[in-house]
């Protein structure tokens, strides 16, 4: 079944879902909140074809045919019209997003599946007031959308399998890497692995056993380097679990267990350094190093992806 979609929000992941959909042959019509919203989510999705372009990934004529696949609009009465799936990508607000699905409930016919980008938020709060709580689900995209393959397909209490199905169908035609959620949990399956993780780093620094430069250099020229391989499940089986299963046995007790932020992150929040919106957080983030390190993301994600594709065909 090939899904008529429409996108609800054009902002950062609203636009980059967007262009994965039309690049993968999917008709898509994106939706924004008034003129100069939609005017910013396509220059966004027409800065970010040029790149594709420079790197070789899609060809000049291409993009004159995956733009012919979007469609704009105000209106959530005509984004909505005669779509069969729905991905709202609209800011992370529980209380915005359960009244937008409220809307669609009336709006769509019972068949049409309603899908939340949220990172984080319970599927079943988000559709608490709907009539068919079993026609939501999570598609929880990863930022930049167009060049990470994972997207987490989340169930909520009521979500059936025809919806989970149709939505991992989607997600595949889209030319991602879905996998299911089996049932709501905090944080879902990424954000859970991520977030250890960025606690131990905060840990770690706050103990003074490394300095920042370092504790990144350990994940970026170690872990990083064969996580793209192996996850960490089957990287414990090609070391062995019995050395795993003795060293979890003696290290996890010493592990972090801190239940919110560490002090030095509670104190750059207090001191507004944010981080690369505000140009300091852990590192100073001038204008030159952030175009840099940003850059040198997207090369790198663009050289995973090249590999992807090729094992696509």
């Amino acid at each position: 079944m090939l899904e008529k979609l429409a996108v609800i929000g054009c902002g950062t992941m609203g636009y980059s879902i967007t262009l994965c959909a039309a690049w993968a042959g999917i008709n898509v019509k994106m939706q924004g909140i008034n003129d100069a919203d939609i005017d910013r989510g396509l220059s966004n999705i027409d800065g970010k074809l040029k790149v594709l372009v420079k790197n070789g990934i899609v060809s000049e004529a291409e993009v004159e045919t995956i733009t012919e696949r979007i469609s704009v609009t105000t209106s959530l009465e005509e984004a909505v019209n005669e779509t069969t799936f729905i991905i709202e990508a609209v800011p992370e607000d529980l209380n915005l997003k359960r009244d937008l699905f409220k809307r669609l409930d009336g709006l769509c016919e019972k068949d049409v599946i309603l899908a939340s980008n949220t990172s984080g938020l319970s599927p079943s709060e988000i559709a608490e007031e709907t009539s068919f709580p079993e026609r939501t689900v999570v598609t929880h995209f990863w930022n930049p959308a167009h060049l990470v393959h994972l997207v987490e397909v989340v169930r909520g209490e009521k979500t059936n399998d025809s919806t989970v199905k149709r939505s991992m169908d989607l997600m595949i035609q889209m030319r991602k890497k879905p996998i299911e959620v089996k049932k709501e949990s905090l944080g879902f399956v990424g954000n859970r692995l991520q977030y250890a993780l960025f606690r131990e780093a905060q840990f770690i620094l706050e103990e003074g056993i490394a300095s920042k430069e370092d504790i990144d250099a350990a994940v970026t020229y170690g872990i990083g380097r064969r996580l793209p391989v192996t996850g960490p499940l089957a990287s414990a089986d090609m070391g062995g679990l019995d050395v795993f299963s003795a060293i979890s046995n003696y290290l996890f007790e010493d592990l972090c267990n801190a239940d919110k932020s560490l002090p030095i992150l509670e104190q750059l929040v207090k001191d507004g350094r944010l981080g690369d919106k505000t140009g300091a957080g852990f590192y100073s983030w001038d204008a030159t190093f952030s175009k840099k390190m940003n850059h040198k993301r997207e090369q790198e994600l663009i050289h995973y992806l090249k590999q992807d594709l090729e094992l696509e065909n």
